[in-house]
């Protein structure tokens, strides 16, 4: 095992030896065995919780029941296939949040991120076990706004923050015209949570690390948000293409085939941008040749099911299976930089790598 002067990534009493979470994506696209083997790898595996349930066969006859039961198996069989860290990674605006979180953490998950809204009552859920919990924001305000909101009712803080910026993948936490504004980039705002969140260290004495996700690529990423204040880093484009990820080979070529200007931000049903490649499906989508359906389940809180033009999760799943005619690749800013489809282990070696050449070269 090589030597690198890359530091382990704390939370609480995890080490991850690797400071390296692999990002959370639904639908079925980080499940066992992604997770696994990135925890294998050194890093923090992630099940995504999103729509986890439709790839069981009563997944659109009994949705809750399924993503139970999904959620569950899919942590156990991460659980046999590595020793390491696994999260699951659990949308505040899924309708089925609750449910959700009591599973994970009845499984004994190490950790919870939550994205998608600000779980302001997660401590409810999470009352037993040591299970940590790391919400995902997108400004230091909010991640003050939680963090003090948590203290003052539950005397708790979040174990860490995940700063998710504009160039990440799937539903952004932005408007629209923020998304390629300088004032929204990584660099502008994690300098401003790691700032906010070390007066609160000062007043609490507890150590609440900060974990840029979004657009990060790269070992000499890493080392830019290090440099910043953070403590690891969020990837989740860069583990599609592996051997381990959970999707169909056709989605983790759609990357590997990808160039820039196949990158788009398109109109979510769920209310929110999105980064993915473009299809045909999602220029029919964005030229209103999409019907409104009907919905059988309402997995997400903020989708307007009588107006939507498509079902979010049944384009995601389609992708996932696929069948691209019939959905879309969320995928991140970065996505054309994407080549080969590599083992999660030479990926992980590779940025490790890439971080220590950085350094040397650099002479610190």
């Amino acid at each position: 095992m090589r030597i690198s002067s890359l530091k382990s990534l704390v939370i609480g009493d995890l080490v991850a030896r690797v400071p390296v979470i692999q990002g959370g994506m639904g639908v079925g696209i980080s499940l066992s065995g992604l997770a696994a083997a990135t925890a294998n790898a050194g890093g923090i595996g992630v099940i995504a919780a999103a729509g986890i349930g439709l790839l069981e066969p009563d997944g659109f006859t009994d949705f809750q029941g399924a993503c139970i039961r999904a959620l569950r198996r899919e942590i156990r069989r991460a659980r046999e296939l590595s020793s390491g860290i696994i999260g699951v990674n659990i949308m505040v605006a899924l309708s089925n949040f609750s449910d959700m979180v009591r599973t994970a953490v009845e499984e004994g998950i190490d950790v919870i991120f939550c994205g998608a809204g600000l779980p302001v009552a997660l401590p409810e859920l999470v009352q037993k076990g040591r299970t940590k919990l790391v919400p995902i924001v997108s400004s230091a305000r909010a991640a003050v706004l939680l963090a003090k909101r948590w203290f003052d009712k539950y005397a708790r803080l979040p174990d860490a923050f995940v700063v998710e910026g504009p160039k990440a993948g799937g539903h952004l936490g932005f408007k629209a015209e923020q998304i390629e504004d300088p004032a929204f980039t990584l660099e502008k705002i994690v300098p401003e949570v790691v700032g906010e969140l070390a007066r609160l260290e000062a007043m609490t004495g507890r150590n609440i690390p900060v974990i840029p996700g979004g657009g990060i690529f790269s070992g000499a990423d890493i080392d830019r948000m290090i440099s910043l204040g953070a403590s690891g880093v969020q990837m989740a484009t860069r583990f599609v293409a592996t051997d381990e990820c959970d999707a169909d080979i056709r989605f983790k070529k759609a990357y590997v085939d990808a160039k820039d200007d196949d990158l788009a931000i398109i109109k979510s049903p769920v209310g929110m941008p999105g980064r993915a490649l473009r299809n045909e499906f999602t220029e029919d989508a964005e030229a209103g040749r999409k019907k409104p359906f009907s919905c059988p389940y309402h997995c997400i809180v903020t989708c307007d099911r009588a107006t939507a033009p498509y079902c979010i999760s049944l384009a995601l799943l389609n992708a996932q299976k696929g069948n691209l005619d019939e959905g879309f690749a969320f995928a991140g800013a970065n996505a054309g930089r994407v080549k080969e489809i590599v083992p999660v282990r030479t990926l992980v070696d590779s940025l490790v790598a890439e971080y220590d050449d950085v350094v040397a070269k650099r002479g610190t």
